[in-house]
């Protein structure tokens, strides 16, 4: 997940250089080679300098790619038994990775690192005392807004959806050209996080026996909300990130991105003359009393059970997301990490640029970070469920059904998918 621009590598692995010059290991050791697939612009030069800094244990990187097909590649490769020491898992596909027999648990190497992370932040890789990845990276949901635009239209930042909806309605009257906020029927995601932050558990599991509730209440409220907004031309319902939306964003029409803390280097990409425009203000909330909000996105490092070098393997995962060296390499290239150092270190540099003079930026940012929703189960088809919304809510949108069908729909297949394979389900 990007956050801003690499500014600091040169100086960085300077130092970095400098402590390899004087790291300990024996030459005459046998060294370890692991594998290693991950994406993103920071691994490069992180496994850099732990190959540097770690003598008995030489990892290869291989950019094996992100997306719906990594999770695909890595089980594929897992069956076929050439599966590598240490991959990059997504956070919701780690129950999958699991059910398939992919990673492998290593709790026991992880005792000296209880403290690195938050509780709500090991939740996303620990399963009943066993621990199936090291957290990398996070995505703490907030409410991105071009703060210019806001003073040109006289409308304040909404502090809950109700007001969001308000908000929305002065827009339109005020600049009839433009929308608050774009409804994407293919961010999966992105509504999950919001309906997790309105206390939805879509998934649950207990002795083995699942449960599927993607069609509960409280996730029904979302769709709900969404579909009125739609309906009365408030939002506007279309693709992220497409030349269309992008123009739109350049043009000032398109004023806030409820989304993670990646999401200003995504803005800033497509509106780089919009640098110093916008700002980041805490995600509107569903209750006033809730603070919460969900993780859009992120990333674990998991040892395979393919691994012949498991505790090594964990060496190189711990170190990854966890040393100063890493972290600093990390934030260097953009990502928010998930230690509790890492985030502290973050919080001492500067704002993205596209926030360029936001006092406040880290004080918001980090104030989200620690206030995730607690105990979030992915399910063990997670990329079925993806793939089911994205085609309902899509053909919702098109043919003008209401979203709730669409999350109806996606819980029956699912669930029925999960039947089909032999999952005990709990209705």
């Amino acid at each position: 997940m990007q956050l801003r621009g690499l500014t600091r590598y040169g100086a960085l692995l300077g130092a970095l250089a400098l402590v390899a010059g004087c790291a300990g290991g024996s030459s005459g050791d046998k060294v370890i080679t692991l594998d290693y697939w991950c994406w993103s612009g920071s691994q490069a030069a992180k496994v850099a300098a732990f190959n540097d800094a770690h003598p008995h244990i030489r990892v290869r990187h291989t950019d094996a790619g992100g997306g719906v097909d990594s999770a695909t590649k890595l089980l594929t490769a897992s069956r076929a038994g050439n599966a590598p020491d240490v991959s990059c898992v997504e956070y919701p596909t780690v129950p999958s990775m699991i059910v398939s027999d992919v990673l492998a648990d290593i709790a026991e190497y992880t005792a000296g690192i209880e403290d690195a992370f938050t509780p709500e932040v090991w939740g996303m890789t620990r399963f009943e005392g066993q621990v199936y990845g090291i957290p990398q990276d996070i995505g703490p949901m907030v409410l991105l807004y071009n703060a210019r635009r806001f003073d040109e239209l006289g409308i304040g930042v909404p502090a809950t959806w109700e007001e969001f909806a308000e908000v929305a309605a002065a827009v339109r009257e005020r600049d009839p050209s433009t929308h608050l906020a774009t409804f994407a029927p293919t961010e999966f995601g992105n509504f999950a996080g919001l309906a997790q932050q309105a206390g939805a558990a879509w998934w649950t599991v207990e002795d083995r026996e699942w449960t599927v509730d993607i069609s509960d209440d409280r996730t029904l409220e979302v769709a709900a909300y969404w579909e009125d907004l739609i309906d009365r031309d408030l939002v506007k319902a279309e693709p992220l990130l497409t030349p269309e939306w992008n123009n739109r964003v350049n043009r000032g029409e398109v004023l806030t991105w409820p989304a993670a803390l990646w999401a200003p280097d995504v803005i800033h990409g497509i509106a780089a003359g919009q640098a110093g425009d916008w700002a980041i203000a805490p995600l509107p909330r569903w209750e006033e009393d809730s603070e919460a909000v969900a993780l859009q996105g992120g990333t674990a490092l998991a040892v395979t059970k393919n691994s012949d070098h498991p505790q090594a393997a964990a060496e190189f995962a711990i170190w990854m997301n966890t040393a100063e060296a890493a972290y600093e390499l990390q934030i260097a290239s953009g990502q928010y990490p998930a230690c509790v150092a890492g985030q502290a270190a973050a919080a001492q540099g500067p704002p993205p640029a596209l926030m360029a003079g936001q006092e406040d930026y880290w004080d918001i940012a980090t104030h989200a970070a620690a206030n995730t929703v607690s105990d979030v189960t992915w399910g063990p088809n997670v990329s079925t469920a993806g793939d089911a919304y994205r085609d309902a809510m899509s053909a919702a949108i098109r043919d003008g059904t209401p979203l709730t069908d669409a999350i109806r729909e996606t819980q029956r297949i699912v669930v029925e998918e999960m039947r089909r394979v032999g999952f005990r389900l709990a209705q």
